[in-house]
């Protein structure tokens, strides 16, 4: 569920429209893709990643209030800061490049025992 950002009732996240107040809450003829509002007068480019590296082709840019492309620069920097403070401990390392390589570890178990069927014939 989420909220209207007209009259913050709660609505179902499917909802095209608010059924208390009739607020648009998805882009026209795109019911599945959210139509992002800025809060107040500032306009949603000035914290947006596609107007921030001058990818954005909106119209409306720089003073959109309304926009389905928005990305919040700020949440990137977020996400980003929590990637680069957890660091992977060795055993879930290991334990995941055992995962994604099988094929290898199994050539490497039998060349193990190979070498270890080796030693004992030549004894």
């Amino acid at each position: 569920m989420q909220n209207c950002p007209k009259c913050h009732q709660s609505v179902s996240s499917r909802a095209v429209t608010c059924p208390y107040c009739r607020t648009v809450l998805k882009a026209y003829g795109h019911p599945g893709i959210t139509l992002h509002r800025a809060v107040g007068d500032t306009a949603l480019c000035e914290t947006c990643t596609y107007h921030a590296d001058d990818t954005c082709n909106f119209p409306q840019r720089p003073d959109a209030q309304e926009c389905t492309l928005y990305d919040n620069m700020n949440q990137h920097q977020l996400d980003t800061e929590q990637l680069r403070n957890t660091s992977p401990d060795l055993m879930h390392s290991l334990r995941l490049y055992c995962q994604q390589h099988p094929t290898l570890l199994g050539l490497l178990g039998l060349a193990a025992v190979s070498v270890m069927l080796t030693l004992i014939a030549s004894k």
